[in-house]
């Protein structure tokens, strides 16, 4: 006997559009809930100031930025304001030692575009090592 005669035999199928609405949803929700951030930064360690005064050696060139914005390399003045003549300077100043470090005494009212020239001059001179002097508080 067969009970089945009239009946027409469905495969089984899964529906696709549902379940692409649902991951396109999630993706969606994920799109908008997730924060992207952008670090734009450098991550130094700063130097404390409390420390006693180094001894000079011979392979650093010291560069004073007055307040006024003259600039004397190793206690010998430069004429000019430019980098082109502060480089010129350093150049000379190290022309005997061999990766000189370069020290920059500038004064607290100095302006920052005379250090930044200095700054500029020693990387024109190829000085890639620049360190800040300062002076301990006083307590």
């Amino acid at each position: 006997m067969n009970f089945q005669r009239g009946r027409y035999r469905e495969e089984p199928e899964i529906n696709l559009i549902p379940m692409i609405d649902v991951l396109l949803v999630i993706l969606i929700f994920l799109m908008i809930t997730t924060t992207y951030s952008k670090f734009s930064g450098l991550e130094i360690n700063l130097p404390t100031a409390d420390s006693t005064q180094s001894q000079e050696q011979p392979n650093e060139i010291n560069v004073v930025v007055s307040a006024s914005g003259d600039i004397v390399v190793n206690r010998v003045a430069v004429g000019a304001r430019d980098v082109e003549a502060i480089s010129l300077a350093m150049r000379r100043a190290g022309a005997s030692a061999k990766e000189p470090v370069v020290v920059i005494n500038a004064d607290a009212k100095a302006a920052h575009q005379s250090v930044i020239d200095v700054m500029q001059a020693a990387q024109h001179a190829g000085y890639s090592h620049i360190s800040f002097a300062t002076q301990a508080p006083s307590r």
